[in-house]
């Protein structure tokens, strides 16, 4: 049977001639592997019955496909008890690989060849230190990115892993990033030099957003006259997350004045960020407490003096304003050593499966093309992508 809009679980069971208090047992002990309330329209629920004499048949379970990678089923034990059970489906790792020309925005070239928009999420992330990707992208840029899929026994995609590797070209200015375990354990993005890409501070603490003020003298949009703007303004729709710029101590919270709900954050002895015009605040979030780079602490919104939602952003060095764009920040770990040896062995091997990928997909793509097939999902979902 398939699940319709405003069906319930125990509704289908009794339709379908399962007693009511056989449907009421066999879905609590679904619960402890599924909880009912998340079944979606069009979801399919095999029913299980046994035939006793005559036409009589016995209800003795039901089994269904929450997620393309996980099958769980209810089975009727001795004494009319039931059983649930969940079994994950073993899942197939793959390398997809793409690369295109940024005609407007990174998110639209992206979807252009089929890359999914988390993916595209990440690499933006990822890229967030160094890029401000409201005024370094220009039509004419390029990217490539190669990620993990992860396919069912069918083919059929699961989900989306980790960014493998990824390039941008900007302004004729190229940018790679590996991904790269060190001996130590620890997982990050290094560019090709052996440099992780993590920066004391974000360039900007939210995704997406349109730079609507920039840092220096302007006229103010509520009062009317002249003013030294000490921040940025990122132009963003209400309750848009917004990051903390990197790791530190929550110096302040709550509301100031003209800028409404506010947040600061102080990342070392000399530097700070500070946040302002929120419509609401990360959970959790006490003076005092401790935030780690990239976590959400809070929304964006148009609280305090402000003409619009937007974020107001302003870094701190010694206490004063400072031109966020401008501000030189200091970078992570530099590989040395066997470890930057074995860096570049992966580096190496890196560059070699990204351009067997991204061949394999052009090829398939043109053989899809030339039969008019549908490419297989394992396949490019776009000219140069797989």
């Amino acid at each position: 049977m398939e699940v319709g809009r405003g069906d319930t679980l125990l509704g289908l069971l009794v339709n379908a001639s399962v007693p009511r208090l056989d449907a009421h047992d066999a879905i609590e002990a679904l619960r402890s592997v599924f909880d009912p309330r998340r079944l979606q329209v069009g979801q399919e629920i095999a029913l299980l019955f046994q035939q006793e004499s005559g036409t009589d048949r016995r209800f003795v379970g039901m089994e269904l496909q929450p997620d393309v990678d996980r099958a769980v089923s209810v089975a009727r034990l001795e004494g009319d008890a039931y059983e649930a059970v969940s079994v994950d489906k073993e899942l197939r790792r793959h390398q997809a690989a793409a690369s295109a020309v940024i005609d407007s925005s990174l998110f639209e070239a992206g979807a252009s060849v089929g890359v999914p928009i988390p993916v595209m999420a990440a690499m933006i992330r990822a890229y967030s230190y160094d890029v401000d990707f409201q005024r370094d992208v220009q039509p004419g840029d390029e990217f490539q990115v190669m990620y993990e899929r992860y396919l069912t026994d069918k083919g059929a995609s699961a989900r989306d892993g980790d960014i493998l590797y990824a390039a941008l070209t900007l302004g004729g200015r190229r940018m790679d990033l590996y991904r790269y375990k060190t001996r130590d354990g620890i997982v990050d993005y290094f560019n090709r030099r052996g440099e992780s890409i993590r920066k004391a501070l974000l360039r900007t603490p939210i995704d997406g957003a349109r730079v609507s003020s920039k840092f220096g003298m302007r006229r103010h949009p509520v009062l009317g006259f002249s003013k030294m703007h000490a921040g940025m303004d990122f132009a963003a729709p209400s309750g848009t997350p917004i990051y903390a710029a990197g790791n530190g101590v929550i110096e302040e919270i709550g509301g100031k004045g003209s800028y409404g709900n506010y947040i600061r954050i102080k990342h070392n002895q000399q530097m700070a960020t500070a946040y302002a015009h929120l419509s609401k605040f990360g959970s959790g979030l006490r003076r005092g407490g401790r935030v780690q780079q990239g976590d959400i602490i809070g929304y964006v919104g148009t609280t305090g003096r402000s003409t619009g939602p937007h974020l107001h952003y302003e870094v701190l060095r010694g206490g004063r304003q400072v031109n966020p764009m401008s501000v030189d920040l200091p970078t992570g770990v530099a590989l040395q050593g066997r470890e930057l040896v074995a860096f570049q062995r992966h580096v190496e091997d890196t560059d070699r499966q990204f351009a067997e990928n991204l061949q394999s997909a052009a090829q398939v793509a043109q053989t899809a093309a030339a039969s008019g097939d549908e490419p297989h999902p394992e396949a490019c979902r776009g000219e140069r992508s797989c």
